[in-house]
């Protein structure tokens, strides 16, 4: 007869055989491949895990989420305060309302980053506390600057470079460059199509309860002795 001599009682046979393998070499007679494995998926944790806490502090007034500063309706806001909007894309960005419609029109084209940053920068520019600007200069550089951010802007790899080597000591003016590049892509290339989106065309053709939208005429428009109007194709707006 044939006697198995089993030197490793402790272990449950039963169970799959890394599991074996590991409990007889113990915590510190592990691969090192193994262990570097174990830290960098610890890293992608924590990484993961910091990028959600910054992606809910997105969504805050400081860095202005479209879902959360939509307080105002489309239907409140008034066609004569819509056309100021068209007369500038500066003007746009100084009413609250048409920020607003114009952070909604860029979600629609899945660029609503950009009017974000901006704002981001604004608040960033303002904050007067170093510890704070500090803080808030990391959640940017996070969310907005670094590879594979989640709100990653569209920006030239210099201009990142720059931010990424000022982002341990930033300044007030750290992210100036990258908010200029975004302003003058939202200005030329975005705010046109807004202008001519649905969105904002409903809203300046809307009529108010008990009024009549007239269009504007042009003070170049000359009336003759027998108030006949005298002008070109350019004079209606």
């Amino acid at each position: 007869m044939e006697t198995f001599v089993f030197l490793f009682p402790q272990l449950n046979f039963s169970a799959p055989k890394e599991e074996a393998y590991f409990k007889i070499l113990g915590p510190k007679d592990l691969p090192v491949a193994t262990m570097q494995d174990s830290r960098s998926r610890k890293d992608d944790k924590d990484k993961k895990s910091r990028i959600s806490r910054l992606l809910t502090k997105s969504g805050s007034h400081e860095n202005v989420s479209p879902e959360k500063m939509a307080t105002t309706k489309n239907s409140d806001v008034s066609p004569e305060a819509a056309l100021q909007w068209g007369e500038s894309f500066e003007e746009l960005l100084r009413h609250s309302d048409g920020v607003e419609m114009f952070s909604k029109f860029l979600k629609s084209e899945f660029s609503e980053e950009n009017i974000q940053f901006w704002l981001a920068c604004n608040d960033y520019k303002s904050t007067r506390s170093d510890s704070k600007r500090l803080n808030k200069a990391k959640t940017i550089y996070a969310l907005y600057i670094e590879a594979d951010a989640p709100k990653e802007i569209n920006i030239d790899h210099p201009t990142k470079v720059t931010i990424q080597q000022n982002i341990r000591l930033p300044t007030v003016s750290c992210f100036d460059v990258a908010q200029s590049k975004v302003f003058s892509l939202m200005k030329k290339d975005s705010y046109p199509r807004f202008l001519q989106s649905n969105m904002y065309l409903r809203i300046i053709k809307r009529k108010n309860p008990g009024s009549t939208m007239y269009r504007r005429r042009s003070r170049s428009c000359v009336f003759s002795d027998h108030a006949e109007a005298t002008s070109n194709a350019d004079v209606w707006l």
